[in-house]
C-alpha cells in the first residue's frame, strides 16, 4: 500500500482500551468548540533505532499495549464526536478505537530530517490524518499513532482532535503513552476528566453548510524552519530586555531621558547656594537617582518632550520567553518591510487552567486556552528598542486574569464561533505550543527523543511553536512558518540570527 515515492503503509489496525469506558458522554466546552474549524493536531518524536536485536514486530506490539493501556486513562481518545438534538456537541466515550499505522521510509535517515536548514517535507508524511478538521471526528477517529521506520531511526507521530485535546493535553497522553510503554505499572498525572474548567454553556455553534472549513489558505507557499537558542543566548536576550538603569541610560534610552540630560546639560545647574555647577558633573548622577527613586517606589517613568508625553515602566521583569518573543516580533516586522502606519499583532495562546478562580486541575483534560493579542504600529516596534515591545506583550499576558477570561467567554457566548487561524492582514504572528511542555520526557524505553517535529496541520504564514530545546533547560526552538520573501529577510536579520544556534 504505496503512500508516496518514499514512504509505504505496512499495515493499519485499529487499538481499543484495555479496559471498557464508563463515563459515557463529555461536552465540549466554551474553549474546545472555537477548535472544530482547526485542523487536528500533528506532533511527533524523532528516535534512534532501538536496540536491534529487538524485532519491529516485538516493538510494534509493545507500542499497541501501550496505547491500549494509556487509553484506559484518556477514554476520549478512543470515542467518536457526537451532536445531539439541541445542538450540543460532546465526545462520546464508546470505545470506537484509534488508528494505529505502521509505515516504513527506509531511505530516509536521521541526517535527513536534521541536517537540512528548512524542514524536509518527507516529514509531514510520518503522520496521519492529513488535511483533517476536528469537526469530522464525528466520523473519524480522534486519535491516529503512526510509527515509521526510518533507515537508522524511528519516528512516532500524533495526530489528534484538537477540540478534543490542546497541547497540555496531549503532551500528558503522549508522557503516559510513553512511560507505560516502556513498562510502568501506573501512571504520574492521572488526567481530570471532570469538565470543570468553565461554567456549563448554552452556547451552540451552527454549521448551516455542514462541516466548517479551516480559515487560511492551505496551498499558500511558506517556508518552515527550526530555529534553536542556546540558554546563554536568551540570557542574553533577556538582559538587554532588562538591561541595568544606568546602561539602558548609556544607550540612550529612553530617548526621552537622553533629550533631558541633553538640554540640561546646555544650562548650568545650580547648587543649593546657587552656584553654577558643571553640566558634565554629576547631572548624570543626579538623574540616574531620579530614576531609581522611581524605580524603587513602583512607578512608571513619564518623559515629557515638545510633541508627546511618554511613560516608560522600568519595573517589569521581562522573562525569558518574553524577551525571545518581543525580537521574533521585531525581526519579522522588519522582514515584512510593513509601512510605519500599519497595525501588526503578536498572537500568543495562553493556558487559562490557573488563571480562574476557582483553579482547575493542572491536567485538566480538554482545551483550557485563550488567545492574547498585542497590537502595535509597525512604527512603534521597529523605532523603539526591545524592552518596548516585551512589555507591551508582558502587560497583556499579565492583565489576562479571571475577570479577562471570563469576559472573553461571555464576549465568545453572545456570538459563538470558530477561531480564526490565519495572517490575514500580512501583519500577524500566532504564537503556540509551549517551551514548558515536557517533550524530551518521551522514553519509550529506548532513550530520550532526538528532536519534536510536526505535520501540515495548522501551519501559514506567521505561525510559530515553541518548543523546548534538547540542550536542556532554558534552551528553547522556535518552528517558523513565513512566506518565502519573509523568511529570507529574518535570515538576513543581524539582530534576531546572532542568537540563533548553528549546528
Amino acid at each position: 500500500m504505496p503512500s508516496s515515492s518514499f514512504l509505504t503503509i505496512v499495515s493499519k489496525c485499529s487499538v481499543n482500551p484495555e479496559t471498557k469506558s464508563t463515563i459515557g458522554n463529555l461536552k465540549l466546552s466554551v474553549s474546545d468548540l472555537p477548535m472544530l474549524s482547526c485542523h487536528y493536531i500533528q506532533k511527533g518524536l524523532l528516535f534512534t533505532r532501538p536496540h536491534p536485536l529487538i524485532p519491529i514486530d516485538s516493538l510494534l506490539s509493545l507500542l499497541k499495549r501501550g496505547l491500549s493501556q494509556t487509553l484506559t486513562h484518556f477514554p476520549a481518545l478512543a470515542g467518536r464526536l457526537t451532536t445531539d438534538s439541541d445542538g450540543f456537541v460532546h465526545v462520546a466515550c464508546n470505545d470506537a478505537g484509534v488508528d494505529f499505522i505502521h509505515a516504513n521510509a527506509g531511505v530516509v535517515s536521521i541526517r535527513d530530517i536534521l541536517s537540512p536548514t528548512d524542514v524536509p517535507d518527507s516529514v509531514k508524511e510520518f503522520f496521519a490524518l492529513d488535511g483533517t478538521v476536528s469537526f469530522e471526528g464525528h466520523f473519524k477517529p480522534i486519535l491516529a499513532v503512526q510509527v515509521t521506520e526510518l533507515a537508522d531511526g524511528l519516528f512516532i507521530g500524533c495526530a489528534v482532535n484538537h477540540s478534543v485535546t490542546d497541547g497540555t493535553s496531549f503532551w500528558n497522553f503522549f508522557n503516559t503513552f510513553a512511560e507505560l510503554s516502556r513498562g510502568a505499572k501506573s501512571i504520574s498525572r492521572q488526567p481530570d476528566l471532570h469538565r470543570n474548567y468553565f461554567k456549563d454553556s448554552s452556547a451552540v455553534i451552527r454549521f448551516p453548510n455542514g462541516c466548517p472549513k479551516v480559515t487560511f489558505d492551505e496551498h499558500a507557499p511558506i517556508r518552515e524552519r527550526i530555529f534553536r537558542f542556546s540558554r546563554e543566548a536568551i540570557q542574553k536576550l533577556k538582559s538587554r530586555a532588562n538591561s541595568p538603569l544606568k546602561k539602558r541610560i548609556d544607550h540612550g534610552f529612553p530617548d526621552a531621558a537622553a533629550e533631558i540630560m541633553g538640554k540640561q546639560s546646555n544650562d548650568c545647574w545650580k547648587n543649593n547656594d546657587g552656584e553654577n555647577q558643571n553640566p558634565n558633573g554629576n547631572i548624570t548622577s543626579v538623574l540616574e537617582k531620579w530614576l531609581r527613586n522611581a524605580v524603587s517606589k513602583h512607578q512608571g517613568l513619564i518623559f515629557e518632550t515638545e510633541t508627546e508625553t511618554e511613560v516608560v515602566d522600568l519595573t517589569v521583569e521581562i522573562s525569558s520567553f518574553q524577551s525571545l518573543c518581543a525580537q521574533l516580533w521585531r525581526s519579522i516586522t522588519r522582514a515584512r518591510k510593513l509601512a510605519p502606519s500599519k497595525m501588526a499583532t503578536f498572537r500568543m495562546a495562553v493556558n487559562c487552567r490557573q488563571r480562574i478562580e476557582p483553579r482547575v486541575d493542572p491536567y485538566y483534560f480538554g482545551n483550557a486556552i485563550q488567545s492574547i493579542p498585542t497590537v502595535a504600529s509597525a512604527g512603534d516596534i521597529l523605532s523603539r528598542d526591545l524592552r518596548w515591545c516585551a512589555v507591551e506583550l508582558n502587560r497583556n499576558v499579565v492583565a489576562h486574569d479571571d475577570a479577562k477570561v471570563r469576559g472573553c467567554v461571555e464576549d465568545w457566548e453572545k456570538n459563538p464561533r470558530c477561531f480564526p487561524l490565519g495572517n490575514f492582514d500580512g501583519a500577524s504572528i500566532t504564537m503556540g505550543s509551549s517551551p514548558r511542555f515536557p517533550m524530551y520526557d518521551n522514553d519509550f524505553g529506548w532513550g530520550r527523543p532526538l528532536a519534536i517535529r510536526s505535520g501540515r496541520a495548522n501551519k501559514f504564514d506567521g505561525k510559530i511553536s515553541a518548543f523546548p530545546g534538547r540542550e536542556g533547560p532554558g534552551s528553547v526552538d522556535l518552528e517558523v512558518c513565513l512566506s518565502p520573501e519573509t523568511m529570507a529577510g529574518l535570515e538576513n536579520d543581524s539582530e534576531f540570527m546572532q542568537y540563533v544556534s548553528v549546528y
